[in-house]
């Protein structure tokens, strides 16, 4: 009897070799700011990734704020995300390791084309956003504490200013993103600030407008974070290094500067990792 059972136990171990861990080993798990996959740039990045080496990829996306906090459960491998205020403190914290650059766009000051509060081409945002304070336009934030609304906040405080008022309203539902604030900011005929890649994807749906841009603090700079596998032991360390490596290797960034140029004229976002840097020149 007993050597009948350890026949059947051996027959299922061969029936069923390591199943479980391979299966774990072979699987990486994003929390991801949400504008990256939206746009496609994240889920094109990741089915390269996976055809190349057969590791599967799954993603999460929230607001920069929420995708952070979700990772601090050490229930995923890596987090992509931009507002260095809140990686530098997930990685003070010790949730997080190896944060790199690897790649950018930019912000802009987004509003109907008739400008009522005569912000057009003014080559400070922080002028522009005490501008419209003062002309009391309606204006529509974010208010999630997401990378785009981290960054709104920094220009407010670059203006010296704190809003409030009947003029200015946090969305409801901005939680949903960009895409969903830019639709909104739309249909209200109000200005918003809002990363360019989502106005590009939006720009034949909405009247809203760019009409300040360019200014050095509305750069968008978007990274990739190790979710630490001292603190979480079961985290895949060695395919998440592995993506992390390929993300700011020659592939991932030529992939990053080609991405949306033939649909929409410019690419959505620019290679941005040291490597690439250092080897272009910038």
């Amino acid at each position: 009897m007993k050597f009948s059972r350890m026949a059947s136990l051996v027959c299922l171990l061969c029936l069923f070799p390591f199943s479980i861990p391979a299966q774990a080993a072979d699987s990486l798990k994003i929390s991801s700011t949400i504008g990256p996959v939206d746009a496609g740039i994240l889920p094109l990045l990741a089915d390269t990734f996976s055809q190349k080496t057969g590791i599967a990829i799954s993603m999460e996306k929230a607001g920069t704020g929420k995708t952070l906090k979700k990772a601090e459960s050490g229930t995923f491998d890596l987090v992509m995300v931009h507002a260095r205020k809140l990686e530098d403190a997930f990685v003070a914290a010790g949730f997080g390791v190896d944060r790199r650059d690897v790649m950018y766009n930019d912000f802009v000051i987004l509003g109907p084309a008739g400008d009522p509060a005569g912000i057009k081409g003014m080559e400070s945002a922080a002028d522009a956003f005490a501008t419209i304070a003062k002309a009391g336009v309606p204006f529509v934030s974010r208010g999630d504490k997401s990378g785009t609304h981290v960054k709104e906040m920094d220009i407010w405080q670059a203006a010296g200013i704190q809003p409030a008022g009947t003029w200015y309203e946090v969305y409801a539902d901005g939680a949903k993103g960009n895409k969903a604030t830019t639709l909104y900011t739309d249909k209200k005929q109000a200005y918003t600030l809002m990363d360019r890649a989502t106005w590009l994807t939006l720009k034949d749906t909405v009247k809203v407008v760019p009409l300040v841009e360019n200014d050095p603090i509305m750069l968008n700079l978007i990274a990739i974070i190790r979710v630490n596998p001292d603190k979480f032991p079961q985290v895949h360390k060695d395919a998440a290094l592995k993506f992390a490596d390929w993300l700011v290797g020659d592939e991932a960034q030529t992939i990053i500067r080609d991405f949306g140029k033939d649909k929409y004229g410019q690419p959505l976002f620019f290679p941005n990792s040291d490597q690439w840097n250092a080897k272009h020149g910038k």
